[in-house]
């Protein structure tokens, strides 16, 4: 659950990212690294987990299904937090520092 995830995650900010010229002003390629990143890791965690268990990889518990996804979603979530960060300290178009020191 939690590559599926990632992996849809990767996706769209990928072709987002491709789309769009304002995106790619504000560095939503790196939020895409990081959940292509983010895949490539539970990609090879698959891929042990496989190997350790065989056929039992393709029938996990439901409580085990649940907690992948909130894993993955909350994974997600932190990606996006750090990327709203990275955008508020770099602030490509000076949105922040108008407001900091505007007169008025």
């Amino acid at each position: 659950m939690t590559l599926l995830i990632a992996v849809f995650a990767a996706l769209i900010t990928t072709i987002i990212w491709y789309m769009s010229e304002r995106m790619r002003s504000l560095k939503i390629g790196t939020l895409a690294l990081a959940y292509w990143g983010a895949s490539l890791m539970w990609l090879c965690d698959a891929i042990f987990e496989y190997a350790e268990l065989r056929a039992d990889y393709f029938t996990p518990a439901a409580e085990d299904m649940i907690n992948d996804a909130f894993l993955g979603f909350a994974v997600v979530a932190f990606g996006m937090i750090l990327w709203i960060g990275a955008i508020l300290i770099k602030d490509p178009d000076h949105v922040v520092r108008k407001a900091l020191f505007k007169k008025g």
